[in-house]
């Protein structure tokens, strides 16, 4: 049975707006919220959390049974949606179980991935390669809706996996998984020339790079090759080099 809300104050309204601005909402409720027509089509394929649909009265969508469906004016639609130019489509879905790190070689780790746009495009990139990735402190919330909407869906179909460190550290050196960082130093090993397949390897901060801690304690440094002029890459682009690299 479709529900028709048509007041902005209305309390389920009110907390889709907290949970697309607030990474403590989206904890405290268990779910957090997207938008887009696209987006909901991918989650209503890949998304077993999907559990509500908000639509203008213009927009069709095919939904299960289960998924509750609202339909709003669209000036309510225009009040909730955080886009200039909202599509008609806003969705809740629970946030998934966290998933236990577990070592493998062949994965890559974000550390301080902090730019939703460039997270995105990172899990978006490992979902078409299919490369574990694995946050490491400091990057930005997953299931924020900028970074949802960056992997176009790919945070429905892979599980997000995060960890500390000391945790992934650990794991690897028990696992005999070398741990590999980008980095622009003297001595860098030219990613063509290393078995990325068989390591785990650090991507770091858009401004700061990998993590000194990290840079200190891992096995081996990597760089990609690039013009002498080019300082560095965008790290979504260093991401989808290092990625394609280790399933060659």
């Amino acid at each position: 049975m479709t529900e028709r809300i048509t007041s902005r104050k209305n309390p389920l309204l009110q907390q889709v707006k907290k949970l697309f601005a607030s990474h403590r909402e989206r904890e405290m409720a268990g779910l957090f919220a997207a938008d887009g027509v696209k987006l909901l089509e991918e989650a209503v394929k890949y998304c077993p959390g999907l559990e509500t649909v908000i639509l203008s009265d213009e927009v069709e969508a095919s939904l299960p049974e289960q998924v509750r469906l609202i339909r709003v004016p669209r000036d309510v639609m225009e009040s909730i949606s955080p886009m200039a130019a909202p599509q008609g489509a806003v969705f809740l879905c629970r946030l998934p179980e966290k998933k236990l790190f577990s070592p493998k070689p062949g994965m890559l780790l974000l550390d301080g991935i902090q730019d939703p746009g460039n997270l995105g495009t990172i899990l978006r990139t490992a979902d078409a390669l299919d490369v574990t990735v694995v946050l490491l402190e400091g990057c930005a919330d997953p299931y924020s809706h900028k970074v949802v909407r960056a992997s176009m869906g790919a945070v429905f179909r892979t599980p997000v996996v995060t960890a500390s460190w000391e945790q992934v550290s650990s794991a690897c050196r028990e696992a005999g998984i070398p741990v590999a960082v980008t980095a622009l130093e003297d001595g860098a090993v030219d990613i063509r020339h290393a078995e990325l397949s068989r390591m785990a390897v650090v991507i770091g901060s858009e401004g700061q790079g990998v993590r000194r801690e990290i840079l200190e304690s891992a096995g081996k440094k990597l760089i990609i090759p690039m013009n002498p002029h080019c300082e560095s890459l965008n790290a979504a682009v260093a991401a989808a080099i290092t990625m394609w690299q280790m399933k060659q």
